[in-house]
Parts: structure tokens; sequence; C-alpha cells
């Protein structure tokens, strides 16, 4: 018996070697790299706001203690 004629092997192989000439082709490769930079831009930039929250909230929080002992 061999199991590489049996149809669901046989489908699921051609799956994979459609999915592979997917990936090997230039078009998928950049949308590919075109997900990763648009992934890094939004780590930047969320980073960038965490950054002003923290500055704004130290500032509100400094003012507030300076009017409370004042």
């Amino acid at each position: 018996m061999n199991l590489f004629t049996e149809p669901t092997v046989l489908y699921l192989r051609t799956l994979l070697a459609v999915r592979l000439d997917r990936m090997r082709s230039e078009d998928e490769r950049s949308a590919g790299a075109s997900a990763i930079e648009w992934a890094i831009i939004t780590a930047v930039l969320a980073a960038i706001a965490l950054a002003i929250g923290v500055i704004i909230r130290d500032r509100i929080v400094s003012k507030a203690e300076s009017i409370n002992t004042g």
C-alpha cells in the first residue's frame, strides 16, 4: 500500500506545493515585507504615544502635588 497515491495525501501535497509557490513569488514576499514594516511603524508610534502619556501624567501629578502642599 503506497500512501503517496491516497487522494487525501495527493490533495495535501498539491495544496502545500501551491502555498510554497506563492511564498516564493516576488509579490508575496514584498507583501510580507510590507506587513513587517507596518508592524514596526505601529510599534514605534505606540512607544512614542506611551512615552508622551507618561510625561504628561508625571507633569500633572507633580503640579497636583504642588497645589496640595502649597
